[in-house]
């Protein structure tokens, strides 16, 4: 896809981070944009700063884990704008706990895949049929992490990995059918998001566990790690600006991370094509 201006994006997780340094980029390039997240203050904020920039976007309160919201975000942008072109699955939360996946409260389990994975999977059900049917040139972005090409992220990395795995089938079988659609599977490394307060969107019906009295050094070592390499990373709008590289090339894997997290990649797919078992994990993440 090379043409841009005067069509139509969706872009979830659109009011934070990554997915609204996608709907400022989209902007930019003379897109109309619909904005859609489950923080509707934060969401109002970006569509505001948006529109303040000069573009034509709309915004639209969305929870991607129930499907009926994502089809009711699918009419009101086919409302607006009469067309999708792009189409980024991209909210996620961090979620989980430091307890290995045995120990790891069901309500974990069921919020983190909710967003992560069945936001993807409602997104693709809601969207495709009238993207295909449009027969028009239009690419699918959805957000997974360099977490779902590494081994072992916990909860987290589990629902990346199957978000991966979607985009790949989804790519082969639009490819089969010679269709106008593109896909991109966005698996960044370190990125300064505020991915570690996803808690402050955690629905009221999976409620999380209380907050611990004190927290064990190790786990501290490792929360406080994660946040520094966070702060240090990758700003959204260069993960933006690899997203747009990649839909110009029709590139299925964007994978804007840092030198040792591709040293990781390359590790887990050799120990997978040799039959190896991974070597423990030393970095405190």
């Amino acid at each position: 896809m090379e043409e841009f201006k005067d069509r139509t994006a969706v872009i979830t997780g659109a009011a934070s981070g990554i997915g609204y340094a996608l709907a400022e980029r989209c902007g930019a390039e003379g897109m109309n944009v619909v904005m859609a997240d489950v923080e509707e203050a934060a969401l109002e904020t970006a569509h505001n700063k948006l529109s303040d920039l000069g573009v034509n976007a709309i915004a639209v309160k969305t929870d991607v884990s129930q499907a009926k919201q994502l089809e009711n975000l699918t009419d009101r942008a086919y409302e607006a704008f009469g067309a999708v072109h792009i189409l980024c699955n991209n909210a996620g939360v961090g979620g989980g706990s430091m307890r290995p996946l045995w120990e790891q409260p069901l309500n974990n389990w069921k919020w983190v895949m909710g967003v992560n994975l069945w936001g993807v999977i409602h997104g693709i059900r809601a969207f495709m049929p009238r993207m295909v049917e449009q027969a028009t040139e239009g690419h699918v972005v959805n957000t997974a992490s360099s977490a779902g090409l590494l081994t072992g992220s916990g909860i987290y990395g589990i629902t990346k990995h199957a978000v991966v795995s979607l985009s790949e089938g989804l790519y082969q079988e639009l490819a089969a059918t010679e269709s106008k659609i593109g896909v991109s599977v966005l698996c960044p490394g370190f990125v300064d998001t505020n991915i570690t307060e996803s808690e402050r969107n955690r629905p009221e019906d999976l409620p999380g566990e209380p907050p611990p009295e004190s927290i064990p050094e190790e786990a501290q070592q490792r929360i406080d790690y994660l946040r520094g390499m966070l702060k240090s990373g990758y700003r959204p709008a260069e993960i933006a600006d690899a997203v747009f590289e990649g839909i110009r090339k029709s590139q299925l894997y964007v994978v804007p991370a840092q030198p040792m997290i591709k040293e990781g990649i390359r590790s887990r797919l050799d120990n997978v094509a040799n039959e190896h078992n991974p070597a423990p994990r030393r970095l405190p993440v």
